[in-house]
Protein backbone atom coordinates (compact mmCIF):
# COMPACT_ATOMS: atom_id res chain seq x y z
CA UNK A 1 0.00 0.00 0.00
CA UNK A 2 1.26 3.37 -0.57
CA UNK A 3 3.21 5.51 1.86
CA UNK A 4 3.16 8.82 0.54
CA UNK A 5 2.54 11.72 3.05
CA UNK A 6 -0.53 13.09 0.73
CA UNK A 7 -2.29 9.42 0.57
CA UNK A 8 -2.61 9.00 3.90
CA UNK A 9 -3.98 12.24 4.81
CA UNK A 10 -6.31 11.72 2.02
CA UNK A 11 -7.07 8.10 3.32
CA UNK A 12 -7.08 9.69 7.17
CA UNK A 13 -9.81 12.81 6.07
CA UNK A 14 -11.89 10.36 4.14
CA UNK A 15 -12.58 8.12 7.25
CA UNK A 16 -13.31 11.58 9.02
CA UNK A 17 -15.45 12.52 6.92
CA UNK A 18 -17.50 9.47 6.41
CA UNK A 19 -17.62 8.81 10.11
CA UNK A 20 -19.12 12.11 10.44
CA UNK A 21 -21.67 11.75 7.80
CA UNK A 22 -22.66 8.18 9.29
CA UNK A 23 -23.39 9.98 12.13
CA UNK A 24 -25.39 12.35 10.52
CA UNK A 25 -27.72 9.55 8.78
CA UNK A 26 -31.30 11.02 10.65
CA UNK A 27 -29.99 14.80 8.91
CA UNK A 28 -29.57 12.58 5.93
CA UNK A 29 -31.75 11.01 4.81
CA UNK A 30 -31.88 7.27 4.13
CA UNK A 31 -30.72 8.20 -0.01
CA UNK A 32 -27.63 9.79 1.74
CA UNK A 33 -26.64 6.51 3.11
CA UNK A 34 -27.29 4.49 0.57
CA UNK A 35 -24.77 7.17 -1.78
CA UNK A 36 -22.64 6.72 1.04
CA UNK A 37 -22.87 2.48 1.07
CA UNK A 38 -22.11 3.04 -3.01
CA UNK A 39 -19.08 5.29 -1.96
CA UNK A 40 -17.48 2.72 0.27
CA UNK A 41 -18.76 -0.19 -2.24
CA UNK A 42 -17.13 2.02 -5.19
CA UNK A 43 -13.47 2.14 -2.90
CA UNK A 44 -13.18 -1.61 -2.52
CA UNK A 45 -13.85 -2.35 -5.63
CA UNK A 46 -11.16 -0.23 -7.10
CA UNK A 47 -8.63 -0.61 -4.41
CA UNK A 48 -7.14 -3.88 -5.26
CA UNK A 49 -6.58 -2.68 -8.71
CA UNK A 50 -4.81 0.75 -7.81
CA UNK A 51 -2.44 -0.99 -5.15
CA UNK A 52 -2.00 -4.39 -8.10
CA UNK A 53 -1.34 -1.95 -11.06
CA UNK A 54 0.61 0.93 -9.74
CA UNK A 55 3.91 -0.29 -10.44
CA UNK A 56 3.22 -1.18 -13.91
CA UNK A 57 5.40 0.55 -16.72
CA UNK A 58 4.47 3.49 -18.65
CA UNK A 59 5.05 3.78 -21.97
CA UNK A 60 2.63 6.35 -23.58
CA UNK A 61 0.54 8.68 -20.80
CA UNK A 62 -1.82 11.77 -21.71
CA UNK A 63 -1.38 14.25 -18.68
CA UNK A 64 -1.95 17.36 -19.87
CA UNK A 65 -3.63 20.34 -17.98
CA UNK A 66 -7.18 19.47 -19.58
CA UNK A 67 -6.80 15.95 -18.57
CA UNK A 68 -5.93 17.25 -14.91
CA UNK A 69 -9.01 19.33 -14.72
CA UNK A 70 -11.24 16.78 -16.01
CA UNK A 71 -9.73 14.55 -12.98
CA UNK A 72 -9.49 17.29 -10.43
CA UNK A 73 -13.41 17.84 -11.01
CA UNK A 74 -14.78 14.36 -10.84
CA UNK A 75 -12.80 14.26 -7.66
CA UNK A 76 -14.26 17.23 -6.53
CA UNK A 77 -18.23 16.97 -7.21
CA UNK A 78 -18.13 13.29 -6.83
CA UNK A 79 -16.39 12.85 -3.79
CA UNK A 80 -15.45 15.56 -2.01
CA UNK A 81 -18.40 17.74 -2.19
CA UNK A 82 -21.61 15.14 -1.49
CA UNK A 83 -18.68 13.81 1.72
CA UNK A 84 -18.52 17.55 2.80
CA UNK A 85 -21.96 17.84 2.74
CA UNK A 86 -22.93 14.72 4.31
CA UNK A 87 -20.10 15.51 7.33
CA UNK A 88 -20.89 19.06 8.10
CA UNK A 89 -23.91 20.28 6.77
CA UNK A 90 -21.66 23.02 5.35
CA UNK A 91 -24.34 23.26 2.29
CA UNK A 92 -27.23 22.83 3.65
CA UNK A 93 -28.40 26.08 2.44
CA UNK A 94 -28.70 24.73 -0.84
CA UNK A 95 -30.59 21.80 0.12
CA UNK A 96 -33.90 20.47 -1.88
CA UNK A 97 -36.44 18.10 -1.45
CA UNK A 98 -37.73 15.30 -4.06
CA UNK A 99 -40.89 13.37 -3.76
CA UNK A 100 -39.53 9.87 -1.97
CA UNK A 101 -39.81 8.11 -5.20
CA UNK A 102 -36.66 9.71 -6.38
CA UNK A 103 -34.44 8.22 -4.13
CA UNK A 104 -35.96 4.87 -4.68
CA UNK A 105 -35.37 5.70 -8.20
CA UNK A 106 -31.42 6.74 -7.40
CA UNK A 107 -30.95 3.61 -4.81
CA UNK A 108 -32.29 1.21 -7.91
CA UNK A 109 -29.44 3.64 -10.24
CA UNK A 110 -26.69 2.12 -7.68
CA UNK A 111 -27.41 -1.59 -8.88
CA UNK A 112 -26.24 -0.92 -12.44
CA UNK A 113 -23.32 1.11 -11.75
CA UNK A 114 -21.92 -1.16 -8.99
CA UNK A 115 -21.98 -4.15 -11.19
CA UNK A 116 -20.69 -2.21 -14.34
CA UNK A 117 -17.82 -0.82 -12.15
CA UNK A 118 -16.58 -4.00 -10.62
CA UNK A 119 -17.45 -6.00 -14.32
CA UNK A 120 -15.25 -3.56 -16.05
CA UNK A 121 -12.04 -3.65 -13.21
CA UNK A 122 -12.04 -7.59 -12.92
CA UNK A 123 -11.86 -7.83 -17.22
CA UNK A 124 -9.60 -4.80 -17.85
CA UNK A 125 -7.47 -6.56 -14.65
CA UNK A 126 -3.66 -4.95 -15.36
CA UNK A 127 -4.71 -3.15 -17.94
CA UNK A 128 -6.70 -0.65 -16.16
CA UNK A 129 -5.24 2.89 -15.26
CA UNK A 130 -6.94 5.88 -13.52
CA UNK A 131 -5.20 8.04 -16.12
CA UNK A 132 -4.93 8.12 -20.08
CA UNK A 133 -1.82 5.64 -20.11
CA UNK A 134 -0.58 2.81 -21.79
CA UNK A 135 1.13 0.26 -19.69
CA UNK A 136 3.91 -2.06 -20.98
CA UNK A 137 1.92 -5.17 -22.30
CA UNK A 138 -0.76 -3.31 -22.79
CA UNK A 139 -3.51 -5.75 -24.12
CA UNK A 140 -6.59 -4.48 -26.03
CA UNK A 141 -9.55 -6.18 -24.26
CA UNK A 142 -12.39 -7.80 -25.97
CA UNK A 143 -13.70 -10.39 -23.12
CA UNK A 144 -16.04 -10.46 -20.68
CA UNK A 145 -18.48 -6.56 -20.51
CA UNK A 146 -15.83 -5.44 -23.29
CA UNK A 147 -17.21 -8.06 -25.94
CA UNK A 148 -20.12 -5.66 -25.62
CA UNK A 149 -19.32 -1.56 -24.98
CA UNK A 150 -16.38 -0.16 -25.38
CA UNK A 151 -16.52 2.07 -22.48
CA UNK A 152 -18.65 0.30 -19.39
CA UNK A 153 -17.00 1.98 -16.53
CA UNK A 154 -18.18 5.40 -17.91
CA UNK A 155 -21.41 3.77 -18.47
CA UNK A 156 -21.46 2.89 -14.59
CA UNK A 157 -20.13 6.38 -13.71
CA UNK A 158 -23.47 7.55 -16.09
CA UNK A 159 -25.70 5.65 -14.00
CA UNK A 160 -23.95 7.03 -10.46
CA UNK A 161 -23.85 10.67 -11.49
CA UNK A 162 -27.44 10.75 -12.68
CA UNK A 163 -28.47 8.92 -9.61
CA UNK A 164 -26.24 11.72 -6.83
CA UNK A 165 -28.93 14.50 -7.21
CA UNK A 166 -31.72 11.83 -6.23
CA UNK A 167 -29.63 10.84 -3.75
CA UNK A 168 -27.77 13.85 -2.08
CA UNK A 169 -30.19 16.46 -2.59
CA UNK A 170 -28.30 19.38 -2.37
CA UNK A 171 -27.45 22.02 -5.56
CA UNK A 172 -23.90 22.36 -4.47
CA UNK A 173 -23.04 18.93 -3.46
CA UNK A 174 -25.46 16.51 -5.82
CA UNK A 175 -26.47 18.07 -8.89
CA UNK A 176 -22.99 19.62 -9.88
CA UNK A 177 -21.42 15.31 -10.87
CA UNK A 178 -23.75 15.48 -13.87
CA UNK A 179 -21.90 18.37 -15.95
CA UNK A 180 -17.87 17.92 -14.55
CA UNK A 181 -18.70 13.97 -16.04
CA UNK A 182 -20.20 15.17 -19.08
CA UNK A 183 -17.46 17.21 -19.69
CA UNK A 184 -15.30 14.25 -19.15
CA UNK A 185 -17.28 11.77 -21.53
CA UNK A 186 -17.19 14.38 -24.11
CA UNK A 187 -13.63 15.62 -24.17
CA UNK A 188 -11.47 12.40 -22.28
CA UNK A 189 -12.85 9.96 -24.44
CA UNK A 190 -12.20 10.88 -27.93
CA UNK A 191 -8.31 10.98 -26.64
CA UNK A 192 -8.93 7.99 -24.69
CA UNK A 193 -10.07 6.48 -28.42
CA UNK A 194 -7.19 7.73 -30.13
CA UNK A 195 -4.78 6.84 -27.94
CA UNK A 196 -5.71 2.95 -28.29
CA UNK A 197 -6.01 3.53 -32.02
CA UNK A 198 -2.22 4.82 -32.18
CA UNK A 199 -1.64 1.80 -29.76
CA UNK A 200 -3.51 -1.29 -31.51
CA UNK A 201 -4.18 0.30 -35.33
CA UNK A 202 -6.87 -1.67 -37.26
CA UNK A 203 -7.41 -4.22 -34.86
CA UNK A 204 -8.92 -2.03 -32.59
CA UNK A 205 -10.84 0.06 -35.71
CA UNK A 206 -12.12 -3.37 -36.08
CA UNK A 207 -12.95 -4.12 -32.35
CA UNK A 208 -14.72 -0.26 -32.37
CA UNK A 209 -17.53 -1.96 -35.30
CA UNK A 210 -18.36 -4.91 -33.30
CA UNK A 211 -19.20 -3.23 -30.30
CA UNK A 212 -21.18 0.11 -29.19
CA UNK A 213 -19.81 3.07 -27.05
CA UNK A 214 -22.00 2.89 -24.02
CA UNK A 215 -24.69 0.48 -25.12
CA UNK A 216 -24.13 -2.99 -26.59
CA UNK A 217 -25.20 -2.32 -30.52
CA UNK A 218 -28.39 -2.83 -31.89
CA UNK A 219 -28.51 -5.66 -34.41
CA UNK A 220 -31.12 -6.31 -36.97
Amino acid sequence: MTTSLPAIATMVLALVLLALALGRWRENGAGALVWLAAFLATVAIRTPYSLRNRHNRIVEASKGPTDMLLLAGMFATMMVLPLLQLATGLFDAANYRLPAWAAWIGALLQIPYLWLFWRSHADLGRNWSPGLEVRESHELVTRGIYARIRHPMYAAIWFSALAQPLLVQNWIAGLPVIPAFAAMWFIRVPNEEAMMRRTFGAAYDAYCATTGRLFPPLRG
